[in-house]
């Protein structure tokens, strides 16, 4: 890539939705066109997983994606179809929930619990206890068979349902028949500004952690509105695990970093030192340090060579994936030598001194 397209591409990050147009169809590969951000391919597994929508997928036309890699080795934007369809799946759970979207749904099922209706192809649970009194079973006695009795007698009906809760990470969808209330006749663009109209870009807000999900942590801020922090926006350091990083109820602090489409992203680590800026001062390229390997991924071993600061040693140094971890083993510590450095972009390459 040159360097240009090598600066465009670092505006994108994996986890992201990517739409794009299809240029090329082959045996075991797909091929975006993805404008200024290169081109982009689904092949291996995830062409496999995606077998049966890509044969409805045509040269020509636009599909979403989701980045699993930003540029792989031979300069592709490695993406993904099937879960691209999950995050936006949920996504749009997320907007219904803040929505209070109304939806008629079909009754599945009904298990002791309540109801199981399917949204999106995923199943999701009505408990009865979120039924309107009007098809909430009447069992005097209470008895759990009669009642599963009374339930079954509603699949098939067509009922007016809200989302209430969302887990992606569980796979679980909840609804309720009984907040089902319409926004008040507010169209889409009012009901946005809603949202977002009394926050600003750059503002510090405090809130309160409403869930922690593997992407990343939903915070509701004082006034009631939800934000997202991103996984990559939590720590300047590797994030593993986001649990290891708050719990639900936990009173936070960040900073709000974008609002789009109604959305509220934040960053906890842009309220922190960033580690980049003083790591410019002490390094450069042809410098020795020592850097303890926390990670290995397809391109190769991620390096810490100090707090918040990270250097990827290439798996083409080495040859293959079985020899570099041959070579190096996580948690251990190992002398190489910078071979690219750039702070503003916080990249940094390493090679293992022989």
């Amino acid at each position: 890539m040159t360097a240009t397209t090598e600066t465009i591409t670092n505006t994108i990050r994996e986890e992201d939705i990517i739409e794009g147009v299809v240029v090329a169809i082959e045996k075991s590969a797909l091929y975006v066109d993805l404008g200024i951000f290169g081109t982009g391919i689904i092949y291996g597994i995830e062409f496999m997983n995606a077998r049966d929508v890509i044969k409805r997928i045509n040269i020509g036309d636009s599909i979403k994606a989701k980045i699993i890699c930003r540029e792989n080795q031979d300069g592709y934007v490695e993406l993904s179809l099937k879960e691209a369809r999950q995050a936006l799946i949920w996504s749009d759970a997320e907007v219904a929930i803040k929505e209070r979207r109304v939806m008629d749904l079909v009754i599945k099922d009904a298990n002791k619990g309540g109801l199981i209706v399917d949204w999106q192809g995923i199943d999701g649970f009505l408990p009865a206890s979120q039924l309107k009194e009007s098809n909430y079973p009447r069992i005097d006695d209470g008895d759990k068979d009669k009642i599963l009795v009374e339930l079954k007698k509603l699949i098939g009906k067509r009922i007016s349902l809200s989302i209430i809760s969302a887990l992606p990470k569980e796979g679980k969808l909840i609804f309720s028949e009984k907040d089902n209330k319409e926004t008040g006749g507010k169209g889409e663009k009012e009901s946005k500004q809603i949202i977002s109209g009394n926050h600003l870009v750059g503002d510090d807000v405090d809130g309160t952690v409403t869930g922690v999900v593997e992407f990343g942590i939903f915070i509701k801020l004082d006034d009631g509105v939800e934000g997202l922090v991103h996984k990559s926006e939590i720590d300047w350091g590797l994030v593993e695990d986001t649990k290891s990083y708050a719990k639900v109820g936990d009173k936070v602090r960040a900073k709000i970093i974008e609002i789009k489409d109604g959305k509220i992203s934040l960053s906890m680590k842009a309220l922190k030192e960033n580690p980049w800026k003083e790591a410019s001062k002490k390094y450069k390229k042809g410098d020795e340090v020592t850097g303890v390997v926390i990670k290995f991924n397809k391109h190769g071993a991620l390096v810490s060579v100090e707090e918040g600061v990270a250097g990827l040693v290439h798996v083409s140094d080495f040859g293959d994936d079985t020899k570099i971890r041959a070579a190096l083993s996580l948690g251990k510590s190992y002398k190489f030598t910078i071979t690219l450095f750039d702070a503003n972009d916080e990249r940094m390459t390493l090679t293992l001194n022989k």
